[in-house]
């Protein structure tokens, strides 16, 4: 059932290319015991089966470990493992058409770039997170929109859902975020391109509130 509750805190985004060699599932074990609250499995591939099963087995670890499981752009496969939710783009499928598929309870986010206009209007029309960025430099997405931690401000007065911050964020350089206003930070990189996924998930804990780490 869709709660805001649980959003908050460290948001592990998954990354084909970064599990190479590994199982998926292992890794995203390693991150919840470390203290991710939510996941998104994000993957371009092709193969829709093998996207099946991934998503199909994640959303039965998450279950477990109390977390949340959100799919990334693909709200046919989000319907189809009945995760928790599907995260948009701008070149995704619309917020309504989302909703009907998906149905009331679905957690939908909303991708708005470093633009307060696009969270506006995802906030009408039905969103329930927003996220912003990049904030830092990517890896995944080098040529991303620059945002700025004041947009997290201004987000934060002007609206009331809660608020991701993505982009080249690491236990360094996401306090800034916190304190600007985010509710989650999205990681790729700095948790599962490190060797020890846990260790790295660990390392956000000074920087979010004790309500946002799990036990």
């Amino acid at each position: 059932m869709k709660t805001n509750r649980g959003l908050r805190g460290l948001y592990a985004i998954t990354d084909r290319d970064l599990a190479a060699g590994q199982d998926l599932v292992d890794q995203v074990a390693a991150a919840l015991q470390g203290g991710a609250r939510l996941i998104q499995y994000r993957d371009k591939g092709g193969d829709r089966q093998r996207r099946h099963e991934q998503a199909s087995r994640l959303l039965r670890l998450t279950r477990q470990q109390g977390a949340l499981l959100i799919i990334n752009d693909d709200v046919e496969l989000a319907a189809a493992t009945s995760a928790d939710g599907v995260h948009l783009g701008k070149q995704d499928t619309h917020i309504a058409e989302a909703r009907e598929r998906l149905g009331p309870d679905a957690i939908i986010g909303i991708s708005c770039y470093n633009r307060l206009e696009l969270a506006r209007q995802a906030q009408r029309t039905g969103a329930d997170y927003l996220a912003f960025g990049r904030f830092f430099p990517s890896r995944t997405k080098p040529q991303a929109v620059q945002a700025e931690p004041q947009l997290l401000r201004r987000a934060k007065r002007e609206l009331h859902l809660p608020l991701v911050a993505i982009g080249g964020i690491t236990p360094e350089n996401g306090a800034s975020l916190i304190t600007a206003g985010a509710d989650m930070l999205a990681v790729i990189h700095a948790v599962f391109g490190q060797p020890d996924v846990r260790q790295a998930c660990e390392r956000f804990r000074p920087i979010l509130s004790p309500e946002d780490n799990r036990p």
